[in-house]
């Protein structure tokens, strides 16, 4: 806790001194900004005038910065204050002082500045200068119109002298037009614009410009038309910065219809167009006056937008003031509050036991040595502290480590008291018992349920070991143990345990540690059983056959020489024996077979496909009940030995055969092969479920042994074989009876469980 608290602390600090240098470098950035936007508003108005929107922006953003530093500060000292930390009154208190001196005499320029501001801005656009702009702008329009109209009338004369000449001598005809016009170009067109003769600038172009339809309408309904051409050209020329120069200066062009004195059909229409450059000076004034009228309307227009500017600026200076000065509040508070906070917080985390180490100021006066004074105290009595801790933490670990131990054993492990309550497990004792011992600690283990046996069990041996110890010494007792039906999932219902216990070392409690050595059991009963078949199909094959061939080679010696009676007394007893020889070679057959069988050869196979192959020996014609089945159309495919399998099936179809075999329930007898797929544990699971009588309980504690069987003529070798093949191929197998909610068996089911192809 202490040292979230220096961290804390240390990290207020990094963020004073960095609100403190970026509040500096807003200062000046501001102060640049600020001068920059008064010099470019004055000095150079085009830069002002297309950056508008940006410094507006720029504008915004900064106050809104501003304001939000301005604010973060406020609230920041008014937490200080309602916290009740030592000086927050005096950072208040200076805060608000310079506060008040940096805001009145910002708000009294301020106000001054606003009307100056707003009046002389209305004064800069004055009605007198208005009207001469547009009387310039009007006069220039009257002297091109007059020039237009002059050029017209010479051009509808010159045309008049041209209705008399023919087309071959118009080209000296218009050259002496040019001369007495003093025109730049002279051009006869026909009516289907195409140059009979031209004179001046077109006479160097090979296809001369044609005039415009709607000047040729024009002329033949009005005799003349004129257009003048290029004053755009050369506005826009002039306006851009870069712009480069008209490739035609600005000019007037006249275009006049020529009447044809022909008389008939063949006399064709022809147009006379005059081209006269305008005056460069005129054009220039023009420009200039149009220019200066157009800028003249902008600025007019714009001029609440530029007074908006100079008030926004004047904003933004007093925002500057303010924010200067409480900042300069804050500096200073802090520089004299600053070593009374160091030792009034200090000496805080010490009375909460926090002995980090403390902040100390480098200062030469005696408040400087006093924080260092009290920094190397705070770090004696850390040193002394962190001893402790280091001991308390060397027992931690020893104990953290013991439980990772526990945690990670196959072993279980309990710890009990003496009256035999759980006082702590490991997860290896839920596994192996598959009960939720976490639930039941603090009670005893006989409470269990499913564990009351094995509880007693327990708590006797307990009580006979401690009764000897003081006696004969022992360190520690030995016992198996046997946790059969109330147990559910091991692969015969029955789980085998190798029991330890002993006293803890200077407590009164009791150690239990157990394993589950239930495969280990089922796997040393499979080998003696296979021994014992190895051996007794070796010691009971050989006599068999010289018992059957002399009881046969008896028959044949005797036939027909003894009386009747005695005759069909030796064939019967011949019968017999035969008989019997025959059935013990299937016996030991089997028991060969049990014992020689041959290690599974896995490879992916469909476990669907194989129960139905192995499903047509079962039809209903040679089917005691009939077989249905569930298949799982999503189950892949498993690791197997195809022929084991098939034999696994057989097997445990035949089972649920003989189990409904004379039931007087055979009308509801029907035997269920089932297969699903679980995604979650990648594991393929087949059922085979009859509705029979179930097992017996203490056959169903047996079932997988050899020889072990209801059926008067089993050999008990069945499921014994299917165990050992599940065992081969690392299946998991459960047999269980079926069980209605009023307690009543209807019937059996066993289940293997196989790993899915990788």
């Amino acid at each position: 806790m202490s040292l979230t608290r220096q961290v804390s602390s240390i990290k207020s600090s990094r963020a004073f001194r960095w609100t403190v240098g970026v509040g500096v470098g807003i200062t000046a950035a501001l102060a640049l900004i600020l001068m920059f936007l008064l010099t470019q508003a004055t000095g150079n108005r085009e830069l002002y005038e297309q950056n508008y929107a940006r410094l507006l922006a720029l504008n915004v953003a900064v106050a809104a910065l501003l304001l939000l530093v301005i604010g973060w500060v406020g609230l920041r000292l008014l937490l200080r204050l309602r916290q009740r930390k030592f000086g927050s009154r005096l950072l208040v208190k200076l805060a608000a002082i310079f506060a008040l001196v940096g805001l009145l005499p910002g708000m009294m320029i301020y106000v001054v500045s606003y009307q100056f501001v707003s009046r002389s801005i209305e004064s800069w656009f004055d009605v007198k200068v208005e009207g001469a702009l547009d009387a310039g702008l009007n006069l220039g329009r009257v002297t091109l119109d007059t020039l237009a109209a002059d050029l017209a009338n010479k051009t509808r004369q010159a045309a008049t002298q041209l209705s008399e000449t023919s087309d071959a001598g118009a080209g000296l005809a218009l050259e002496r037009l040019r001369d007495q016009l003093s025109a730049n170009d002279v051009v006869l067109w026909s009516a289907s614009g195409q140059v009979i003769a031209s004179t001046g600038e077109s006479r160097f172009v090979l296809q001369p410009e044609r005039p415009a339809a709607s000047l040729l309408r024009t002329a033949r309904s009005q005799r003349v038309a004129t257009q003048i051409e290029g004053l755009e050209e050369a506005a826009v020329g002039n306006a851009g910065a870069g712009a480069a120069a008209p490739s035609t200066p600005p000019r007037i062009k006249a275009l006049a219809l020529v009447s044809s004195t022909s008389v008939g059909l063949l006399g064709e229409t022809r147009y006379l167009q005059i081209t006269q450059v305008l005056p460069a000076g005129l054009v220039a004034n023009a420009i200039a006056v149009q220019e200066a009228n157009r800028e003249y309307q902008e600025r007019a227009l714009a001029r609440s937008g530029l007074r908006k500017m100079y008030i926004g600026t004047l904003t933004l200076s007093l925002f500057l003031a303010v924010f200067g000065a409480v900042l300069l509040a804050v500096v200073l508070g802090n520089q004299l509050a600053k070593p009374l906070l160091v030792l009034a917080e200090g000496v805080r985390q010490v009375a909460q036991g926090d002995l980090t180490p403390k902040t100390a100021l480098q200062g030469h006066d005696e408040l400087g040595g006093l924080t260092r004074s009290f920094a190397d105290m705070t770090q004696q009595l850390l040193e002394a502290r962190s001893a402790v801790q280091q001991s308390m933490s060397q027992v931690d670990a020893a104990r953290a480590n013991l439980q990772t131990i526990l945690d990670n054993l196959t072993a279980g492990v309990m710890v009990l008291d003496v009256q035999g309550r759980i006082q702590s497990s490991n997860p290896g004792a839920t596994r192996i018992l598959r009960a939720p011992l976490a639930v039941y600690h603090g009670k005893a283990l006989g409470d269990v349920p499913g564990l009351e046996a094995f509880g007693q069990g327990v708590q006797k041996q307990f009580e006979t070991y401690f009764s000897e110890t003081s006696q004969r010494g022992l360190e520690h007792w030995q016992q198996s143990f046997e946790l059969n039906a109330a147990l559910p999932g091991s692969p015969d219902n029955a789980i085998t345990l190798i029991a330890r216990g002993a006293r803890m070392p200077g407590t009164e409690e009791c150690l239990l540690v157990f394993d589950d050595v239930s495969e280990m059991v089922s796997a040393q009963r499979a080998q003696a059983w296979g021994e014992v078949a190895r051996r007794l199909a070796h010691e009971i094959k050989n006599p068999l056959t010289p018992i059957q061939l002399s009881a046969e080679r008896l028959e044949m010696k005797l036939s027909g020489k003894v009386a009747e009676p005695e005759q069909a007394i030796l064939t019967k007893s011949v019968k017999t024996i035969v008989d019997q020889v025959d059935a013990m070679k299937r016996l030991v057959n089997e028991f060969r077979d049990y014992a020689r069988l041959p290690a599974a050869e896995l490879k992916p196979v469909d476990l669907n496909a194989l129960v139905t192959d192995v499903l047509q020996l079962y039809a209903s014609e040679n089917a005691i009940a009939p077989v249905q089945t569930e298949l799982d159309p999503h189950c892949p495919r498993i690791q197997g030995d195809a022929q084991q399998l098939r034999q696994v099936i057989h097997n445990l179809l035949q089972n649920a055969q003989d189990a409904q075999e004379g039931l007087e329930r055979a009308a509801k007898a029907s035997i269920l092969v089932k297969t699903s797929y679980a995604e979650t544990t990648r594991r393929v699971r087949l059922s085979v479920r009859d509705n029979g009588t179930g097992f017996p309980e203490h056959i169903l504690k047996r079932a997988f042994e050899p020889y072990v069987t209801t059926k008067v003529k089993g050999t008990g070798l069945g499921l014994a074989v299917v165990k050992k093949i599940a065992d081969e191929h690392g299946a998991r197998i459960d047999l269980s009876n079926r069980v209605t909610a009023d307690g009543v068996v209807e019937g059996a089911q066993v289940s293997l469980s196989f790993a899915v192809v990788t």
